[in-house]
């Protein structure tokens, strides 16, 4: 059932006000492709929310916007070595890391706390402290929207590469995502490679060392530094770190020796976004009622409920701000609507 006009605002974690010309929530197939038809013949284009973690809502949205709802956790193949467990679109990422660590499923745990939902994970090729999705991931089911059909993408068809997929190149708005399924280890294989986490676990002997103890650190990293959305609206990391030649960054390097970067061999060095946006001196500041976080720089938030307009505002300065200082480019991490 289609609801019109209706106000998006609890749908985003930047609680930005503006409304879909159609609402629909889906919590099965059926429903989602009985939708999915009526766009069709309407001609009307699809905003599919799932946490609202990503999103930057510029104006009312003129087509139908799906809350996916469509649970589910399911394992699917196990051997003595790994498990393949399928979930649902809908289910909320943290939760099924939680659920992982639970039932002794392991690589999930630097990914911790991420927001968002299962759904969403691998359009962003999601990363943190080490891991991206891709190291965990099997497969997915998509919905064509064109056609209604379910198709099947392995690792290989998804083509990820650092937050990104082909679900935002060639066949962006073309598939709805309906399940992820990740192929996990039993023996855990620690990744603490990052000086943060390698910090918050230094008192921990490496044998000792557990999953859980790793997702525990990283959930400690992650709040004292990102704001919870119920008490400031935040889309988490609003920018991706850059990554830059090798010849850049060497003349970087000699103006700013303490510059915290990551070597990525051939794919040239990747800088940390929120170390420039602080060195720009946006850290704690902003403008028209919106501002990048007061202890973590990468972070955009709007305590104010601020328009998308004025995020945006905000964060094309933050972007100036930084090539004038680096000449290195920015890219806002969240998608742009409509």
């Amino acid at each position: 059932m289609l609801t019109p006009n209706y106000n998006l605002q609890p749908f985003n974690t930047l609680s930005i006000s503006a409304q879909a010309k159609f609402f629909a929530t889906v919590s099965n197939l059926p429903s989602l492709l009985d939708v999915v038809s009526t766009a069709r013949k309407k001609k009307l284009p699809l905003l599919l929310l799932g946490g609202g973690s990503n999103i930057v809502l510029t104006d009312n949205f003129p087509g139908i916007a799906i809350k996916l709802n469509l649970m589910g956790r399911e394992l699917v193949k196990e051997t003595d070595e790994c498990v393949w467990l399928r979930a649902g679109a809908g289910e909320n990422w943290h939760e099924l890391v939680n659920h992982c660590l639970s039932h002794h499923y392991w690589g999930l745990e630097n990914l911790s706390l991420i927001p968002g939902c299962a759904g969403a994970a691998p359009i962003q090729n999601i990363g943190a402290y080490g891991v991206e999705l891709k190291d965990v991931f099997y497969e997915l089911e998509a919905v064509q929207i064109s056609t209604g059909d379910t198709v099947v993408f392995n690792k290989d068809a998804c083509q990820f590469g650092y937050r990104d997929s082909i679900f935002k190149g060639r066949l962006k708005d073309q598939f709805i995502i309906t399940s992820i399924t990740l192929k996990l280890c039993k023996t855990p294989k620690h990744t603490v490679v990052y000086p943060a986490l390698a910090a918050a676990l230094k008192a921990i002997p490496e044998a000792s060392l557990t999953p859980a103890d790793v997702s525990t650190a990283v959930c400690a990293i992650r709040r004292s530094k990102l704001p919870a959305v119920e008490e400031i609206p935040n889309a988490g990391s609003f920018f991706k770190n850059p990554l830059i030649s090798h010849a850049l960054y060497s003349t970087l390097q000699r103006s700013h020796p303490t510059m915290p970067a990551y070597d990525q061999g051939a794919a040239g060095v990747k800088l940390a976004a929120g170390w420039l946006i602080e060195q720009a001196g946006w850290k704690g500041k902003g403008m028209g009622g919106v501002l990048m976080h007061k202890h973590q720089a990468l972070v955009l938030t709007n305590p104010k409920r601020a328009s998308g307009a004025a995020v945006l505002k905000l964060a094309q300065a933050v972007c100036t701000s930084v090539v004038e200082r680096f000449g290195v480019e920015l890219e806002i991490e969240p998608r742009v609507y409509p």
